[in-house]
């Protein structure tokens, strides 16, 4: 019986790598398989994914590999004659595997010197911090700290009001308690806060970032960046060059400061703003509000609801939709509009 490797690999949002296409639960099979050449590729070492599928614009997947399996020796990428896609796997569980799957190379590999180090810290108040090439640190209780500062690093703080934080290139950061703070600073890093109040930051190119606790901030900076925000109330900003911002949550706040951004507010009476000329702000939701420097593009959406019920989206009735562009006369810059009875209209106090 052939070897079984479970792995991790990136994906096109849309299921797809390499212009093949693939589905969840479903087994392929190729002809050979040779590293960077040919056969299907993962990565056994999650954070390796990131050097092929950036966290901005990419999904990721557990497969398991077989058949005919051919490494190399820089990092933990596997060819595989065999493959079959398990479940999709979000930032924060990467941090976890990332961190076990350090922890079980410690235990393979004794007496190793500062690189694949691992630290843990799981009572209150306890911190870690590992700061070896590809380290893993982790802290579990409330209060503690998590650092992890070597290039392709996982950082995750999972206890209440934990702080977590991954500054190497590749790293990914993680908090998941109560008001946790989670920061990705290297390039290709990945923060997630899902906490209430969490804050979330990833500074780095092609850095994702996401919040998705009740009144979360998530804030992505590098270029090609991608902020996300879930939570009710929850503020997404998005400053690099083509920075995705997007805020699903009620009253929500979006931002994309960058050059090609792109910024969404679904949520009922959420703000999408566009803060540079070549950059588009989206209010989907229900009473949503736009606003846009001169020579950006507003899309709102119009929505007929029951005000007293505005919390339940499938009660809603979408009745057209409308994009313009901020030209300083007829749609005025900075200026708050929204869609009402057909028509783009500015905001007025009854409006917020």
């Amino acid at each position: 019986m052939s070897e079984v490797i479970k792995s991790y690999k990136g994906f096109n949002r849309d299921l797809t790598c390499r212009g093949k296409q693939y589905e969840v639960g479903k087994e392929y099979e190729e002809d050979r398989a040779q590293s960077c050449e040919c056969g299907m590729h993962a990565c056994e070492y999650p954070l390796d994914c990131f050097s092929y599928y950036d966290p901005a614009h990419s999904v990721y997947y557990e497969v398991e590999q077989s058949g005919d399996l051919s490494r190399r020796g820089d990092d933990s990428k596997v060819a595989s004659t065999k493959m079959k896609i398990g479940a999709e796997i979000n930032i924060a569980g990467m941090v976890k595997a990332s961190i076990n799957y350090i922890r079980e190379r410690i235990k393979e590999e004794k007496g190793s010197d500062d690189d694949y180090g691992a630290s843990s810290a799981t009572g209150n108040c306890g911190a870690s911090s590992a700061t070896g090439y590809k380290g893993a640190s982790s802290a579990t209780g409330d209060y503690g700290a998590s650092s992890a500062t070597g290039n392709c690093g996982a950082s995750s703080a999972t206890g209440n009001c934990g702080a977590s934080s991954a500054t190497g290139n590749y790293g990914a950061s993680s908090a998941t308690g109560y008001k946790g703070a989670s920061s990705a600073t290297g390039n290709c890093g990945a923060s997630s806060a899902t906490g209430n109040c969490g804050a979330s930051s990833a500074t780095g190119d092609y850095g994702a970032s996401s919040a998705t606790g009740y009144k979360g901030a998530s804030l992505a900076t590098g270029d090609y960046g991608a902020s996300s925000a879930t939570g009710y109330c929850g503020a997404s900003s998005a400053t690099g060059y083509k920075g995705a911002s997007s805020a699903t949550g009620d009253y929500g706040a979006s931002s994309a400061t960058g050059n090609c951004g792109a910024s969404s507010a679904t949520g009922y009476k959420g703000a999408s703003s566009a803060k540079d000329p070549e950059s588009i702000a989206i209010a989907w939701g229900y009473k949503g509000r736009v606003s846009g420097v001169k020579g950006s593009f507003l899309v709102l959406a119009d929505w007929e609801g029951d005000e007293s019920e505005y919390w339940k989206p499938y009660t809603w009735k979408l009745k057209g939709a409308k994009m313009v562009r901020v030209d300083g006369e007829h749609i005025k810059e900075n200026t708050w509009y929204t869609m009402r009875n057909g028509k783009i209209v500015e905001v007025t106090e009854d409006d917020r």
